[in-house]
């Protein structure tokens, strides 16, 4: 198979792995270090493949983004994330509530629904956005900074934290950072 028919096949293979039941949520427990208590968790997407096995986001996310497929699977993340944060909090009758960190991609960024999306999902869900933190990389703000900056501050506006993921890996500096409605920097090894 040539590597274009094997793009096209692994392409239409993942448009249908969310009608499939195909990809899957792994949940990181985040600790508090001093007090030893789980405060949130981290949700990861992963793809049951039907003969190449348990996939890691970048085996197959980069392949979705530039195929136009970001949109449905950073949908189906959000909204499946949030619906099972909201059933935990539910059970946690009390409790602190724990946080969800949800990684976005360029293309959700750059997308002009995201908005829209998140506060839909949010809605939907019953989850209250002040415990959504939605993770970007440095490289989705710098790229295209102005028109992100307006997408940024519509999210903060539907009272969710916005978190840089891996800073240190692109090209930004500190001093760019505070053009951006950031609320926590996550620092590369």
């Amino acid at each position: 198979m040539i590597a274009s028919q094997l793009i096209e096949w692994t392409v239409t293979q993942l448009s249908h792995a969310v009608e499939r039941g195909q990809l899957d949520l792994y949940y990181q427990p985040i600790v508090d270090l001093r007090s030893d208590q789980i405060t949130g968790a981290e949700a990861l997407l992963r793809w049951r493949h039907p003969s190449l096995g348990l996939l890691p986001p970048g085996q197959f996310i980069p392949l979705a983004e530039s195929s136009g497929l970001m949109p449905e699977i950073g949908a189906w993340v959000l909204g499946e994330a949030c619906r099972q944060m909201h059933e935990w909090h539910e059970r946690m009758s009390g409790e602190t509530p724990l946080y969800l960190s949800v990684n976005l991609s360029g293309k959700q960024v750059s997308w002009s629904e995201i908005t829209r999306q998140v506060e839909h999902v949010l809605r939907e869900t019953g989850l209250d956005g002040r415990w959504l933190r939605l993770e970007m990389t440095e490289t989705v703000m710098m790229d295209d900074a102005d028109p992100t900056l307006g997408v940024l501050s519509d999210l903060k506006k539907l009272n969710v934290s916005l978190d840089i993921d891996d800073f240190g890996i692109g090209y930004s500096s500190l001093r760019y950072l505070h053009r951006f409605p950031i609320d926590c920097l996550k620092i590369d090894r």
